[in-house]
């Protein structure tokens, strides 16, 4: 894809987008564990609990601690308001545990698995490549080549010569094109992690790189 094209006195600058398909060989899991007592304290020992119970299965499946994250934990108050006026009835507590590293032919047993280990909530599946640093290099190469031959055509089209490179800017989107959803939906996936190993189809991940390319350009003698 080429777009924004400037031809100024003497330069013409194109900017250009190039895509390399690869197959996601990696997953980065999203678990939570909730934990619901009528006592604050009760509810955060239970979480704590199962939390425990998660980072030990965890770690038997062969995770590194570098690829085993716990955020997201908050206490929350449960209030019932049926009557006139709210009554606390209890605490709810969360607690997020991300895993990363996971290759694919260990997913489906993990989200099966995790759940018989504490886990009540499987927030989000994500694929990437083990890949993903060269692909986006072939296609950030792609991109400047991709601009060059346009900004030949151009330059033969303006009757000038192509000259040499000014300026090279990439575009990037922040590395969040590395990984890729499943879109797994929090209220089923439990139910269906429980009863059986999940189907693992990441299928197809598009790296795209962008640059905009500044050239010199001379009037043909």
């Amino acid at each position: 894809q080429v777009q924004n094209v400037e031809n100024q006195d003497g330069q013409i600058s194109l900017s250009a987008s190039e895509t390399v398909k690869v197959t996601p060989d990696m997953a980065r899991i999203i678990f939570a564990i909730t934990t619901e007592h009528a006592d604050a304290a009760q509810c955060q020992q239970e979480n704590s609990r199962r939390l425990d119970q998660v980072l030990a299965f965890l770690k038997e499946q062969g995770f590194a601690d570098s690829s085993i994250k716990t955020s997201d934990f908050s206490l929350t108050p449960e209030y019932d308001w049926s009557g006139n006026t709210q009554t606390l009835v209890g605490y709810s507590m969360t607690t997020e545990v991300t895993v990363s590293d996971a290759a694919l032919d260990q997913v489906g047993g993990l989200l099966s698995q995790a759940v018989e280990a504490g886990v009540n909530e499987i927030r989000d599946v994500s694929y990437y490549s083990s890949q993903y640093d060269q692909a986006y290099e072939e296609a950030l190469a792609a991109a400047v080549e991709l601009a060059r031959q346009k900004a030949e055509v151009l330059a033969e089209a303006g009757g000038r010569d192509l000259g040499e490179v000014i300026r090279i800017e990439e575009h990037t989107d922040g590395q969040q094109g590395r990984y890729v959803s499943n879109g797994v939906s929090r209220q089923t996936a439990v139910m269906e992690a429980a009863a059986a190993d999940m189907a693992v189809m990441p299928g197809e991940m598009e790296i795209e790189a962008s640059v905009t390319v500044v050239y010199a350009s001379y009037l043909k003698q």
